[in-house]
């Protein structure tokens, strides 16, 4: 008798399962039902439930959502880091060198220092030329979608805008210090071997007024590197999200 009511109500539960369902918020009479077919049909109910539950409920992402082997193949070439490392290292050291020699009492020294700081920029500019020319001609990975999907409108934004900004002043600095050089009657000797071609006539006034805009130019490009260091040490740190290996050497 158990089993054929239990076959009788899946039955009757077969024939209507979302009716079944929301029974419960209606007037069915569970007196009319034998034991049996009841708790069937709480079972039912509450598969039903938990169907619905499951159907609406967002994942849960815990930890590092990706793995470092899913940003492997998104990673920048060997040249691209080693050019953005060798440059982020030498506008950093340039930086520091202009500011301690400009507070220096006319010396030899002070005469050594900049014309090492004049080298030292048209290496840059040379350098940026190459990273340029690399980034034209091997596209740079994408930011994952992941990230992207993550940062508000307005990180996106500043991502770009930070990117086109430095790679302006990457030029602008040293061909500013340049001009002014070549402005002040100073040629550049590149090493000491190589004679660069002035920029510029020889005019004291002209060199005065471009000077200052090379101090603030080198000023903006600093400032955006630590932004841009920033924002790497924030996805490594506290985002975890594993994309500042797609630019660390060795970790191919």
């Amino acid at each position: 008798m158990g089993c054929q009511a239990t076959s009788i109500c899946a039955k009757k539960c077969a024939g209507d399962k979302r009716e079944l369902y929301h029974s419960k918020k209606t007037n069915l009479n569970f007196n009319t039902i034998e034991p049996i077919c009841i708790y069937g049909l709480l079972n039912l109910i509450q598969s039903e439930e938990n169907i619905q539950s499951l159907r609406y409920r967002k994942p849960v992402v815990t930890g590092t959502p990706f793995s470092s082997q899913k940003l492997k193949s998104d990673r920048y070439t060997t040249v691209a880091i080693v050019l953005h490392w060798a440059l982020g290292l030498a506008i950093l050291g340039m930086f520091g060198v202009g500011i301690y020699m400009t507070d220096l009492p006319f010396s030899p020294w002070r005469l050594k220092l900049y014309n090492w700081h004049k080298w030292a920029g048209v290496t840059i500019l040379a350098l940026s030329v190459w990273r340029l020319v690399w980034r034209l001609t091997h596209r740079p990975p994408a930011l994952p979608q992941f990230i992207v999907l993550g940062m508000p409108a307005w990180q996106t934004r500043v991502h770009h805008a930070t990117h086109y900004a430095m790679y302006v002043l990457f030029f602008l600095v040293p061909l500013i210090g340049w001009a002014y050089s070549s402005a002040a009657g100073f040629p550049i000797v590149w090493f000491g071997q190589i004679p660069l071609p002035d920029l510029l006539p020889v005019d004291k006034e002209f060199a005065a007024l471009i000077k200052p805009l090379h101090e603030i130019s080198a000023f903006a490009l600093v400032g955006l590197a630590g932004l841009h260091i920033a924002a790497a040490l924030k996805h490594q740190l506290i985002d975890r999200d594993g994309l500042l290996q797609r630019m660390l050497p060795g970790r191919g």
